[in-house]
């Protein structure tokens, strides 16, 4: 007898950008800090950042000064003072150079916000391209060439903040620091009078004066060479992870890969208080993105694989994927 599982929590629809699992844990009744959000890439190498911020609460009584912030991401990054923006995050730097250029081409699919703040989309401009792209993970080659550069992911993957290509480079210490609650990022302008003039569009006081005071010590432990050795090693695990669990992943050069045939995995696992992200968003409904997790994470990605891989498979859930392997010992 076929029992339905009346009981079975709601598992909320996919947000378009990832970093699902506040959402998915209030759905089921769960502390976030209880859920795994692999939807959301960050380095599972970061230093404490709470406990670096911590040292400096006092800073949430004064005013920010972003442009001596900004001069020390320029100088702990290694590039020109005059072209270095610093910006709420990421998505603001995409959002600032989006509205100065005006008119942009992406080639889809990737990330989704560079399209929404351009005002014109013509494929005779120059691209906009994430690099690793978003979502295949793959470094562009040598001769690959872009107008903006958003190299958010390289410390993770290339071991270097930006390749210094002509045109315009968005960074983010999002990623690399694992604090998206800080919001720090910044664009690289092609000269310093393109800089000044995204500085003049900038909101005032854009960056917190918490995040400008803890960026010294957070560049203090930057390590993208390091952080890229170990995520390639860990990377690695995720893969052998996954298929053991028959799901294979796409080769990728990211801190996340990229899995197809997988509809439906994203909902069984966030009933296991997992989280991965439903790539719908990119025209890609049948893939998920995983990012890569520390070791604990692992473990725990293992175990909720092999709990919802039955289940979700005999209810009819979740199309199987390829025919399950054999683990390697050890």
């Amino acid at each position: 007898m076929t029992h339905a599982h009346h009981d079975a929590p709601v598992v909320p629809p996919a947000g378009d950008h990832g970093g699902d699992g506040a959402h998915v844990a209030a759905a089921l009744g769960l502390d976030p800090d209880e859920v795994l959000d692999l939807s959301a890439t960050l380095n599972p190498f970061a230093p404490d950042v709470a406990g670096l911020a911590r040292r400096h609460l006092g800073a949430l009584r004064r005013y920010p000064d972003v442009q001596a912030a900004e001069a020390t991401v320029a100088e702990g990054l290694g590039l020109p003072g005059d072209r270095v923006v610093l910006t709420a995050g990421g998505a603001q730097a995409i959002a600032l150079v989006a509205a100065q250029v005006r008119t942009g081409w992406v080639d889809e699919p990737d990330f989704s916000l560079y399209g929404r703040h351009l005002v014109h989309l013509d494929p005779r401009a120059p691209r906009w391209r994430s690099d690793p792209h978003s979502p295949s993970g793959r470094l562009a080659g040598p001769d690959a060439q872009a107008g903006v550069w958003d190299e958010a992911f390289l410390p993770l993957s290339a071991g270097v903040w930006t390749r210094g290509r002509p045109g315009w480079a968005l960074g983010s210490f999002t990623k690399a620091f694992a604090c998206p609650g800080l919001r720090v990022g910044y664009a690289v302008a092609p000269d310093g009078d393109e800089a000044d003039a995204l500085r003049r569009a900038r909101p005032a006081w854009a960056v917190g004066a918490l995040a400008c005071a803890v960026l010294p010590e957070l560049l203090a432990h930057a390590d993208p060479v390091g952080w890229t050795r170990n995520l390639i090693a860990a990377r690695t695990q995720l893969v052998s992870v996954l298929g053991g669990h028959g799901w294979q992943a796409l080769p990728s050069d990211a801190p996340w890969v990229l899995v197809p045939g997988a509809g439906g995995l994203r909902d069984a696992l966030a009933r296991r208080g997992v989280v991965v992200r439903d790539c719908s968003s990119f025209g890609l409904p049948d893939h998920v993105r995983i990012a890569v997790p520390d070791g604990d994470g692992l473990d725990r990605l293992d175990r909720a694989l092999a709990a919802v891989g039955a289940r979700a498979r005999h209810d009819g859930g979740m199309p199987p994927g390829p025919p399950r392997r054999p683990r390697a010992p050890g």
